[in-house]
Order: structure tokens, then C-alpha cells, then sequence
């Protein structure tokens, strides 16, 4: 599992090497051992998703989110989307609400963010596999490494983007990002439980800014219903 080929193709310059790395070598024993007692989302052709999304070079905004979900067909390694055809969970609807509130955008009756990704938006958990049931449960594996890799490839770029940093986890990587460069959308999670400081942050409006300061399009943040 450690050859680069399992990385997506505009990916390997930048993070090929991470796949050499002792700890690299180690995450890989310690998920196929986890897969070998039972299921671990998202399934393994899941895992880099994100990264197969949204292209290295055409990374607009990075959303940095925690672990997968952890519940039967939510994840796909989208982080805060599911499968179409799954419920969207709490802290997705709240994005929605904010959305809705913020730019007048309809409530999409599905949690399926892929257009999003289409469009350059890197939607990066910081542990990229979960056990069924335990959130957290591969915390400090390893994974964070890799990812933190993937928060200073963007950052080397020359080309700047969007940090969106919602939570305090999520906000310990502020020292990765050279804000000088960058720019930084940071809030309240969006979870329930910090929901009433999230609501009129205004994250896409400030988002929508930076992302015309730097010069890319801006992004149709319209998730089309399903039915």
C-alpha cells in the first residue's frame, strides 16, 4: 500500500515521498489490520477520495474537517459530505442553514458535497479512516502526519488559496499556513454543540472574497437536489 500509484496522479510530485516515510509504512499495517477484524470507512478505494477530487493545482479552498463519519454508507472521504441517498448529518445542516441565511441558496434535500470538491474546494478530513461506531478511534496513527503533509503542499504553491478552519481542532493547524500568502476563514464549528456561534459567522461570503482577491472563479456553492 506504501506505492505512490495508490495516490492520486496530481499528487505524487508532492507527496510521494510521505508514502516512503517509517510512519507511513506503519498507518498502512495498522489499517489493514483494522480491516482484517472488521469494517473500516470509508472502504479503502474511499480513502484518498478528497484527493482525487480536487486536483493539487486546482485547489481553490481547503475545508479541513476532523475524522470520517463513522456510520454504515455515510462517509465517502468527503469530509462533512455522505452518499447520496444518506441523512444529512447535523453538522452538514447547519452548513446548509448558514448557506441558506448567508446567500440565499436553497437547502439541497441531499449531503452529497462532490460539486463542491469539482470546483476546487479540498474537502480534507485530518484522519482519513474511523472504526464503525467510534469516532476518533484512529486518532494518532499516523494520519494527521500525512495530512498536515497535504496542508503544506497547498501552502508551498504559488498559487494561493483558502484555509477554512471551523473548531479549535481544526484551528491547531493555523501555525502550518503562511498567512501572508493564504488567507484563513476560522469559526465555530458547525457541530450542534457550538452551532450558535457558527450561525452568522459568515464563512461563504468571506470565503467568496478571498477566493476573487486571488483571482480564481468564484464557486456556485448549489448542491443539486436528487429527488
Amino acid at each position: 500500500m506504501t506505492d505512490t500509484a495508490m495516490l492520486p496522479e496530481s499528487w505524487r510530485g508532492v507527496l510521494g515521498d510521505e508514502l516512503q516515510q517509517p510512519y507511513f509504512k506503519e498507518l498502512t499495517e495498522f489499517v489493514e489490520e483494522e480491516r482484517a477484524k472488521g469494517p473500516v470507512y470509508p472502504p479503502r478505494e474511499e480513502v484518498f477520495a478528497a484527493l482525487d477530487a480536487t486536483p493539487y493545482d486546482r485547489v481553490k479552498v481547503l475545508v479541513l474537517g476532523q475524522d470520517p463519519y463513522h456510520g454504515e454508507g455515510q462517509g465517502h472521504g468527503l469530509c462533512f459530505s455522505v452518499r447520496p441517498g444518506v441523512k444529512t448529518p447535523p453538522s452538514l445542516r447547519n452548513i446548509y442553514k448558514e448557506m441558506k441565511e448567508e446567500l440565499g441558496l436553497p437547502v439541497p434535500d441531499n449531503g452529497y458535497l462532490m460539486p463542491w470538491a469539482e470546483q476546487g474546494v479540498l474537502l480534507l478530513n485530518a484522519v482519513l479512516t474511523v472504526r464503525p461506531g467510534e469516532p476518533n478511534s484512529h486518532k494518532g496513527k499516523g494520519w494527521e502526519q500525512f495530512t498536515d503533509a497535504v496542508i503544506r503542499a497547498v501552502v508551498s504553491r504559488p498559487d494561493p488559496a483558502v484555509f477554512v478552519l471551523w473548531g479549535a481542532y481544526a484551528q491547531k493547524k493555523l501555525p502550518l499556513i503562511d498567512e501572508t500568502r493564504h488567507v484563513v476563514v476560522k469559526g465555530a464549528h458547525p457541530s450542534p454543540l457550538s452551532a450558535k456561534k457558527f450561525f452568522g459567522s459568515r464563512p461563504f461570503t468571506q470565503i467568496d472574497e478571498a477566493v476573487a482577491r486571488q483571482g480564481h472563479q468564484a464557486i456556485d456553492w448549489r448542491i443539486p437536489d436528487l429527488g
